[in-house]
């Protein structure tokens, strides 16, 4: 059977439609399964939405709309946008779905018969924009604010609360949680986040309010144990990646699935994943993920996206004037895994024009041009030469360079490695000149240069898929041959898949030249 794989995004909060931060993280997650696809693993790739908690009940007061009918207008935009973008997500989950109900019903009436969940008084500060508790530590007046105190995360004011609540004994986990760190450097990454979480649990960790009573808000999964509390959001969201597979409802789902392979989240929220929910997880004596990995996040010409502004990345407008292989390309090389990117028309165009219209594009279209012009459209006969293709050693090469890149979640260097087998290529056309050999009648000189340059093509349309998904099957197509039989990894690391005498299919401009194009 082929072994596992199973990662999440985050559940999407629903109080307002999707932008480019949220299509960042989606793009990551599906290069990574499609990833795995192609090494031959099962794969199974979950995403959803979010959608209880204060900020929902506002927003759908706001709109003059029950909670229920608010996140049931807003939660198909996000599939929307997965659809627009070829995100092969193989579930979606909701937290307003019975699944989940039942499952976080069953998580915290297990940590209560445990003795993890206490009854005791909340005395602190709540920010509703982050659906966070804070402590009077952890806050401070900031500049202009007079004497208010505000989110250290958000710098909007905080909501003074006491009251009567539940609480989650995570203090009990921290040890345990420090040492699990420390002992796995692969658990949080990049590093940078690593030493994050470790210089915050240096300090003392706080137990956790688990709950709102319903006073105060009524839209959120009921304490199973008290019926007059709701589930705090964040407990209610992240105990989803265990609700769809199946826990307390599916053992044997459950155990195929987890634990997590990789949990893929944006940096703002990485103290939830990596304190909050792996102290959950360890209260309940479950498998721990193997990896969080943090993104960071995108700004518009230096400046932090807001709508004030009019700055907001709209990913459909994107993808309608650049295509969804270049809008996912522009994100995955733009920036290293971790790093802050910057988003602009202008970079998008040059990676368009240069990288992918005239690198990429040009070899794939005038490669198979010139089988199609001096061979009639079938690819040559190598062997009549004699020897071999000098690309040959680099292409062999280039399928466990990128994985090694993926196995580190490197997408910026991994294409950067597959880009240099592009230029490569295309330096070759310019020094083997095939146009002169057929002038000259070199035949079999001829069907030697463009029989690798075809095997180049057919190893960069494998390699690409979990990159430009829509750009490597017309590759395929163009080709001649559907290469997802006989294994795609398999025929991306061998050298001569490509039978000579296969006829070529129609040819496709990859890149076209866009109106938005200068």
């Amino acid at each position: 059977m082929p072994k596992k794989f199973y990662l999440t995004t985050p559940l999407y909060y629903v109080n307002d439609v999707p932008h480019i931060g949220h299509s960042y993280t989606n793009i990551l997650a599906d290069c990574v399964a499609r990833f795995k696809r192609l090494e031959g693993r099962d794969v199974f790739f979950l995403t959803g939405t979010d959608e209880h908690g204060e900020k929902i009940a506002r927003a759908a007061e706001a709109a003059g709309e029950t909670p229920q009918a608010f996140v049931d207008r807003i939660s198909p935009r996000f599939r929307e946008l997965w659809a627009a973008l070829g995100v092969s997500h193989d579930d979606f989950i909701r937290t307003t779905e019975d699944r989940h109900v039942r499952t976080v019903a069953w998580v915290l009436g297990r940590l209560k018969e445990s003795g993890d969940i206490y009854a005791g008084e909340y005395g602190g500060f709540y920010c509703t924009p982050c659906e966070t508790f804070w402590t009077e530590a952890e806050l401070k007046a900031q500049p202009g604010a007079g004497s208010r105190l505000l989110c250290p995360s958000c710098a909007r004011p905080v909501e003074p609360l006491r009251e009567k609540n539940y609480f989650f004994r995570m203090s009990r986990y921290q040890a345990e949680l420090v040492r699990h760190i420390e002992m796995n450097p692969g658990f949080i990454r990049p590093e940078a986040r690593r030493n994050e979480i470790l210089s915050f649990l240096k300090g003392p960790l706080n137990d956790l309010c688990v709950a709102r009573p319903k006073s105060r808000l009524s839209w959120g999964i009921p304490i199973p144990f008290d019926p007059s509390y709701v589930t705090y959001v964040w407990v209610d969201a992240l105990i989803n990646y265990v609700s769809a597979c199946g826990l307390g409802l599916d053992e044997g789902r459950f155990g195929k699935w987890w634990p997590a392979d990789v949990h893929l989240i944006g940096k703002d929220i990485l103290r939830h994943h990596t304190v909050i929910w792996i102290s959950l997880l360890m209260a309940l004596k479950l498998p721990l993920p193997a990896t969080v990995l943090a993104h960071g996040w995108w700004t518009v010409r230096g400046e932090k996206m807001s709508k004030s502004k009019g700055n907001v990345v709209d990913p459909h407008r994107a993808i309608e004037a650049w295509g969804r292989d270049a809008y996912r390309y522009f994100l995955l090389r733009e920036v290293p895994l971790g790093q802050d990117g910057d988003y602009s028309e202008t970079a998008l165009s040059q990676r368009y024009r240069n990288d992918l219209a005239n690198d990429f594009g040009n070899l794939v279209n005038r490669t198979l041009s010139m089988v199609h012009r001096y061979f009639g459209g079938h690819i040559p006969d190598p062997n009549r030469a004699g020897g071999e293709s000098p690309l040959k050693g680099q292409a062999l090469e280039l399928g466990p360079r990128v994985r090694e890149c993926m196995d580190q979640y490197l997408f910026k260097e991994s294409l950067e490695e597959i880009w240099k087998v592009v230029e490569r290529a295309n330096r070759y056309v310019e020094e083997t000149r095939p146009w002169d050999l057929a002038r000259e009648k070199r035949e079999a000189e001829l069907g030697l240069v463009l029989y690798g340059l075809c095997e180049v093509v057919r190893i960069l349309g494998v390699l690409t898929e979990p990159f430009l998904p829509d750009t490597a099957r017309a590759i395929d197509v163009m080709l001649g041959a559907d290469l997802k039989v006989g294994g795609r990894w398999e025929s991306a690391c061998r050298w001569g898949s490509g039978r000579p005498g296969q006829r070529l299919g129609s040819l496709a401009i990859l890149f076209p030249r866009r109106e938005t194009d200068g």
